[in-house]
């Protein structure tokens, strides 16, 4: 296959250390790719369904430890905020050390850590053993992208993909059946069991998939590896993913705490970037990240990571707030965009060899669009049932918009000939772990900082309408009344005052209603400006007819 074509305008990398110097060839790397392959993709697998698992039984968390709801929001906190602190420092790590040596002593310890966590003996023990649990499992994203793009032969590329694609979205969605069926069967333990028992397969498919190689020696007169940059990076990342992650719950802005974290984290992540402008990093390569296709991808990263909260967050607290649903109950309504993924993310990974990648991107956000305005309709007499149709042309929407963006992600590795240079594909791995976790977290944020304010908004406007002395409101509180009195014998009184509140209750829940379709509008909106980026992006020379005709 002729090599790929590059941009002119991009800067030539810098030669990569020796550290980082491993053979391009996908044989010499390893005569096991694939089970190599599906070893970092099951580390990818492990590490969102810990983080999905603790989110969902939270509740559930907070009731077996007998912890306030203050406290027990630390608890993902810490995990996830390791998660980012790792992200970038692992490019480090895998082009120092290899992402053999890397996966296996962080998956080992990470499966020790899972099994210890139930028995931590309090609140502080457990939120150290979560951050030590998301500095390991952190290192199974960007090592899993950086893996899969120079180890997997190109034949098999697409299904590369598909899986990936699959990995992510079927687990993300799957998470809330699986922790309900553990507290249901099993216990709140196996909420991090889970991964003790499914890291060690991980171990044993990368022990035999990633074959072991000598620590090679830096060449005479090669800069050396430094980590300071790194970890201003990883701190300065960590300390704003804090401040997003808990600005809802202390009043963002009006909090010291906040503050203090979102200037330290920009001025830490501010001195990472001058200290390579003036000390360059020989294991990383800014100006590759300079690219136009490769920024734009990352702020349709961005835009999907929102997207996903439509099922993630959206209907989850519908369901959970107004019908009162258990994670038991919420399940089986996301389980309508979780199975799927297996035939929709197939079926476009055999469309990827026929189709440009962005429009599949773009047809992809499209039904994701639609499903969104169809949700924008319900009200508060919907059931779960009543997403089944949205939620399944959300299911192929996802499959295509994911497979189109990882499919993006990789021909413009192929298209830039990074695959020949690992300094740039640990930098583009880097780059899209960060963007993905910050970037998902940017979302979060502002989702439940949105429905808050919209909540209050609707509520304030059906306030007006119920008062005290108009026609309507005496005639709903009088049918209440009469309703009242069966439950209330010998007290008008006490039937008036349960009256009133049922109409209080009744006023809250459809103004948490409507701000739920504002949010299902909201992704909607935000869909229409992913799709004007999309447009943005150029075409690359090289698609994947090509690549599967070479």
């Amino acid at each position: 296959m002729s090599e790929p074509a590059t941009t002119a305008a991009s800067p030539a990398p810098p030669e990569p250390p020796a550290s980082a110097a491993v053979p391009a060839g996908h044989s010499a790397i390893t005569t096991r790719p694939i089970i190599g392959v599906f070893g970092v993709l099951l580390g990818a697998m492990i590490a969102t369904s810990m983080g999905r698992l603790i989110s969902v039984g939270l509740v559930d968390l907070r009731g077996a430890l007998h912890l306030g709801v203050d406290e027990a929001s630390w608890i993902g906190t810490a995990f996830n905020a390791a998660l980012m602190f790792i992200g970038p420092f692992s490019v480090y790590l895998g082009g120092l050390l290899g992402a053999r040596r890397v996966l296996l002593g962080c998956a080992a310890a990470f499966t020790v850590i899972s099994a210890l966590l139930p028995f931590a003996p309090n609140l502080p023990v457990m939120l150290v053993l979560l951050t030590l649990a998301g500095l390991t499992a952190g290192t199974f994203y960007p090592l899993t992208l950086s893996f899969v793009l120079r180890n997997l032969p190109m034949r098999y590329v697409l299904l590369g993909i598909a899986m990936y694609a699959m990995d992510i979205v079927f687990t993300t969605n799957f998470a809330t059946s699986l922790e309900a069926w553990y507290m249901d069967h099993l216990s709140w333990h196996w909420i991090f069991w889970n991964s003790a028992v499914l890291t060690p397969v991980m171990i044993v498919l990368i022990y035999f998939g990633i074959p072991w190689q000598p620590l090679p020696t830096p060449k005479e007169g090669q800069p050396k590896p430094n980590w300071r940059g790194f970890l201003y990076a990883s701190l300065g990342f960590s300390l704003l993913y804090i401040a997003l992650d808990q600005g809802q719950r202390l009043d963002w802005l009006h909090s010291g705490t906040i503050v203090a974290l979102l200037v330290s984290g920009c001025f830490l992540i501010l001195m990472s970037i001058v200290r390579h402008l003036v000390m360059p990093n020989p294991l990383i390569h800014l100006g590759f990240l300079t690219r136009r296709n490769t920024l734009l991808l990352g702020i349709v990263l961005v835009f999907f990571r929102f997207v996903l909260l439509a099922t993630v967050v959206d209907i989850p607290s519908y369901l959970g707030s107004i019908k009162g649903y258990l994670p038991l109950q919420t399940g089986p309504v996301l389980l309508w965009v979780a199975l799927p993924q297996c035939i929709c993310g197939l079926l476009a990974m055999y469309l990827l060899k026929y189709i440009d990648a962005r429009l599949m991107l773009t047809f992809g956000f499209g039904l994701v669009a639609t499903a969104c305005l169809i949700n924008a309709h319900l009200s508060s007499a919907w059931s779960g049932a009543n997403f089944t149709f949205s939620q399944s042309i959300m299911a192929v929407g996802q499959a295509f918009a994911f497979n189109g963006l990882v499919g993006s992600i990789v021909l413009e590795v192929v298209n830039t000939g990074a695959l020949k240079r690992p300094i740039d594909v640990l930098t583009f791995a880097g780059y899209f772990q960060t963007v993905r976790l910050i970037g998902g977290e940017i979302g979060v944020a502002f989702m439940q900082h949105f429905l808050s304010i919209r909540e209050q908004f609707h509520s304030n406007i059906l306030g007006l309408g119920v008062q005290m002395g108009l026609p309507s409101t005496n005639q709903r509180l009088f049918g209440l009344t009469a309703g009242m009195l069966s439950r209330s014998p010998g007290s008008t009184t006490t039937a008036a005052g349960r009256a009133a509140e049922i109409l209080g209750l009744q006023v809250k829940q459809q103004a948490f209603t409507l701000a739920i379709t504002d949010c299902f509008m909201l992704v909607a909106s935000s869909i229409v400006l992913c799709m004007i980026v999309i447009a943005c992006m150029a075409p690359v020379p090289t698609q994947y007819r090509q690549v599967m005709k070479a």
